[in-house]
């Protein structure tokens, strides 16, 4: 997450919120129908627009995403909030395939090792992953990841996930494991947002597969990493914001050579999208999974965490890759 610091310049930053009650959470959708605030181009980059949402809710436990990820049907998801709750759900579209809503909204407390919700800066989740049956979950303040059963784990209690091996000592307090991302096939990493080295690079891991490691990950022009996915050949993409009180907020989506992540690599790659508050929609985006569309073709979905703020909205943003 950005720092908790007070409303600036219009843009507000996390605020400690309750968690919320288990049940049903009616969510309304305004769609967004052109990426820019100005103009109806849809090629940003090497990403096409397809649509998005700006999505509210009466009940303010709907807040503060922090990642998403969808099932196999490209429907449904979980996501986890950084008060510590889970979301579900599964999104609707229009007859031309546009994101139109998000339907079926169940927002539940998470759990620790200990079986309780601890509060806020216990259960500040910012990062998650399906891997195989189960949840993996990374946690910043509180420095760990947790493993839960991907069948109820609405209601269950935290297991120890895997060694994160980066150096507890180098792990900053609200920017350690902002990504977790699982290729589908035993191999998981995770990227910290703010953890850097001597050098200023990102400290990252290989935690499940057989090269576990730690490696880097270069930090270049402010930017830190908010989430990170696979691509089916092996690729990995990484989601990247930048906040300043005069420039206001940016976001791009870097992608990262699968090959060059083994352990004591430093990698970096090409910026296939950047954006900016300035001149697109959107917030502080810190959430991204890859799904297949009804048409079979893959798509890049983005959300936002407003941070409990009425001054920042929920956004759900989806983007078609360059072939």
């Amino acid at each position: 997450m950005i720092g908790r610091f007070v409303l600036c310049l219009g843009f507000a930053v996390a605020v400690a919120a309750a968690p919320a009650l288990s049940g049903p959470v009616p969510v309304a959708a305004t769609p967004i129908p052109h990426f820019a605030l100005e103009g109806s181009e849809t090629q940003f980059g090497r990403l096409t627009y397809l649509g998005g949402l700006k999505l509210a809710s009466p009940n303010a436990a709907f807040q503060s995403l922090s990642a998403i990820r969808f099932r196999p049907d490209g429907q449904h998801f979980i996501a986890v909030a950084d008060n510590g709750t889970w979301i579900t759900g599964a999104i609707t579209r229009s007859a031309d395939g546009r994101l139109s809503g998000i339907r079926d909204v169940t927002i539940s407390p998470m759990k620790n090792r200990k079986g309780v919700h601890a509060g806020k800066s216990a259960m500040d989740s910012e990062s998650l992953a399906i891997d195989g049956d189960q949840l993996l979950v990374g946690f910043e303040g509180e420095h760990r990841i947790d493993r839960y059963p991907l069948k109820g784990f609405e209601t269950a209690t935290a297991k120890p996930g895997p060694n994160f091996l980066v150096p507890r000592k180098e792990l900053r307090r609200n920017g350690s494991f902002e990504a977790l991302a699982a290729d589908g096939k035993g191999r998981v990493i995770t990227v910290t947002e703010q953890s850097v080295d001597a050098d200023g690079h990102l400290f990252a891991a290989i935690i499940e597969g057989p090269d576990k490691g730690i490696f880097k990950v270069v930090k270049t022009n402010g930017f830190d990493v908010t989430d990170a996915v696979f691509l089916p050949g092996g690729d990995v993409l990484l989601l990247e914001r930048r906040f300043s009180l005069l420039a206001g907020i940016d976001m791009r989506i870097r992608r990262i050579d699968g090959a060059a992540i083994r352990p004591g690599a430093l990698v970096d790659g090409p910026v296939i999208m950047q954006a900016s508050g300035r001149e697109t929609h959107i917030d502080n985006m810190e959430g991204m999974d890859l799904i297949r569309r009804p048409d079979g073709s893959l798509s890049l979905i983005l959300v936002s965490d407003d941070n409990a703020s009425p001054f920042q909205s929920t956004l759900m943003l989806e983007f078609a890759l360059e072939r």
